[in-house]
């Protein structure tokens, strides 16, 4: 492991990427970043649900900005070839009242593990959005490109963790009224 007061690397040496996170995640509750810290886990795949690790950071009074990537999965809404992985986006927001907020999304119309299943078939497994599913696309790609040119080769995570300046859940919260908000049970 690389470590640096904003910088981590952490390598997973073709591990399975449940067992990098969960790692990464002990040690960044176990020694919290002073302001933030951007994580990269490198060679490290399958991650699992993303809003899981988040929760658990969030759930530790820490934000969590986190994304990995699979093989490529998702092509051009018009059709094309297979560019990009479903690359999750979870992002987790700790709050005063016990219940972060916690937002969970895949790029595609399906998961991979719908498919693997039995749920969907792989030609379900499109960028999300319908008529803008260009949009879904356009991050999937982002995403990728993110985490490969911190990762380098393979497959990886990469995590934003921060402390918070502010408790914006709870007003969030009570503007909401009776709205499911992401990550509620």
């Amino acid at each position: 492991m690389v470590a640096e007061a904003c910088y981590e690397r952490w390598e997973g040496r073709g591990a399975l990427g449940y067992l990098t996170l969960a790692a990464i995640c002990d040690g960044q509750l176990d020694d919290p970043p002073e302001a933030a810290r951007l994580v990269v886990a490198h060679d490290c795949f399958p991650t699992g649900t993303l809003g899981h690790w988040a929760r658990r950071l969030a759930d530790g009074g820490l934000i969590a900005v986190l994304t990995a990537t699979s093989p490529p999965r998702l092509g051009p809404p018009g059709g094309g070839p297979k560019l990009a992985g479903t690359n999750p986006l979870a992002i987790a927001i700790p709050s005063s009242d016990g219940r972060p907020l916690v937002s969970d999304v895949s790029m595609g119309r399906v998961t991979y593990g719908d498919v693997i299943a039995g749920a969907a078939s792989e030609d379900e497994l499109v960028p999300f959005g319908g008529e803008h599913a260009h949009k879904a696309f356009a991050l999937a790609l982002g995403l990728q490109l993110l985490v490969d040119s911190l990762v380098q080769d393979g497959f990886g995570a990469v995590l934003l963790v921060a402390q918070p300046a502010a408790d914006p859940v709870p007003a969030l919260r009570t503007r909401a009224a009776d709205v499911r908000l992401p990550g509620d049970a």
